[in-house]
């Protein structure tokens, strides 16, 4: 008990003189309590003031400033929007808007190129209006894949008839209304380094309304809507260093798609496509691209499904569907050139024609094809594009997402 009463003492003795060892002011003699307040309350940290939420429109900046990072090691899917005013020829001003979303299934993984699934919408003054969704997807590694794509839309369309000769007559041209509905799925499998062999199948709906006179007759008696399903096989070699906008690296793809009757296809059909594409670097951000086209449809092929000449990918600055026939043939050589940070340009060359049968191709029938665009990179590796392509007596922009192939 002696010793407990000693340890109480030396205790009571001793604190306030290791409170003072470590850093308490020498007390006063008055003991003024407020120096002992004022004391302790500087000893406190503070927490630092929040800085002030910059405005609307410095977040927009900084969104589209840090919009090209690759954030799919973090997040689960890493999605951008972006939207605005365009123009074409074939639907007038138009306000679109697209959501675009990368992901990796396994994020460990950082060897293969993220997965990508872009929802899309958009609206003109001419009456057209279009949704839909176009994605790929890459599963144990990219052993196998999967590309799909669907598309709801209603276009006032202008028509000139089948055939080239029907297409190079401007006093052919009448117009109607085209509905569509189409989804088709690709399923692939690598089974040699780059090479893929792959199944897919296609649903599509197409109905003409509101067809004049003229419009009726250039139908030859088909029917005004259709409704397809389609089966295919092909064979695919894609050595490209990224899908939506290739630096360099090849991309070959032979196709062959079945229409039958069995199905309810009437008439029956098939389709044979083949494309062939080639990148390859020339100098500091310059990079040089190549693709060649075709397309035969073999047999009593309803006019909704002919091959069109023109639209967004080739033969950029054509009206899409002015020429039209069973088969066609494209050729086109891009210069891709990046000239500061996120900004770059384009230009092109090409050429194109349309046949109904192989035995009919006439060289002199070419069509001439070039243009210039520009490129702001949007996400990274996706880039918005602005072209202008001009024609044998035509032209026109070209709005839209990813590279034009």
């Amino acid at each position: 008990m002696k010793k407990i009463v000693l340890l109480a003492l030396h205790i009571a003795v001793c604190l306030p003189c290791s409170v003072s060892a470590q850093g308490d002011p020498p007390a006063p003699a008055n003991r003024d309590s407020a120096t002992y307040a004022s004391y302790y309350y500087d000893q406190i940290e503070l927490p630092a003031p929040e800085p002030p939420r910059p405005g609307f429109w410095r977040r927009v900046g900084n969104y589209f400033r840090d919009s090209n990072i690759d954030k799919t090691r973090e997040k689960k899917i890493d999605v951008g929007f972006i939207g605005g005013p365009h123009y074409s020829d074939n639907v007038k001003f138009g306000l679109g808007l697209m959501a675009s979303g990368f992901y990796r299934l396994d994020r460990t993984d950082l060897t293969t190129q993220p997965s990508n699934i872009s929802v899309f919408g958009d609206i003109t003054t001419s009456g057209f209006y279009l949704v839909g969704i176009r994605g790929y997807t890459f599963l144990d590694g990219g052993k196998y894949r999967i590309d799909y794509r669907t598309t709801f839309s209603s276009m006032p369309t202008d028509f000139w008839g089948i055939g080239y000769k029907m297409g190079r007559d401007d006093s052919n041209k009448t117009d109607f209304v085209r509905k569509q509905a189409s989804v088709k799925v690709d399923f692939m499998y690598r089974f040699l380094p780059d090479f893929y062999g792959g199944i897919n199948a296609g649903f599509d709906f197409i109905k003409g309304k509101d067809f004049d006179t003229d419009g009726i007759s250039y139908l030859h008696g088909q029917h005004r809507k259709y409704t397809n399903n389609g089966y295919g096989l092909f064979l695919m070699y894609d050595s490209r260093d990224y899908i939506t906008a290739p630096g360099r690296g090849w991309y070959v793809k032979a196709e062959n798609v079945f229409f039958p009757g069995i199905t309810g296809n009437s008439p029956h059909f098939n389709r044979t496509e083949l494309t062939v594409d080639f990148y390859h670097p020339v100098w500091k951000g310059g990079t040089l691209a190549y693709d060649l086209h075709g397309v035969y449809n073999k047999g009593n092929v309803p006019w909704t499904q002919l091959a069109l000449l023109g639209g967004q990918h080739r033969m950029r600055g054509y009206y899409e569907g002015r020429y039209r026939d069973k088969g066609l043939v494209e050729l086109q050589a891009e210069l891709r050139q990046w000239l500061w940070r996120r900004i770059g340009v384009a230009v092109w060359g090409g050429a194109g024609n349309v046949f109904d049968r192989v035995s009919d191709f006439k060289a002199s029938r070419t069509l001439p094809n070039y243009g210039l665009g520009f490129r702001w990179e949007f996400k990274n590796k996706v880039n918005v594009r602005l072209d202008y392509g001009f024609g044998k007596g035509e032209s026109g922009f070209i709005f839209s997402i990813n590279e034009a192939f």
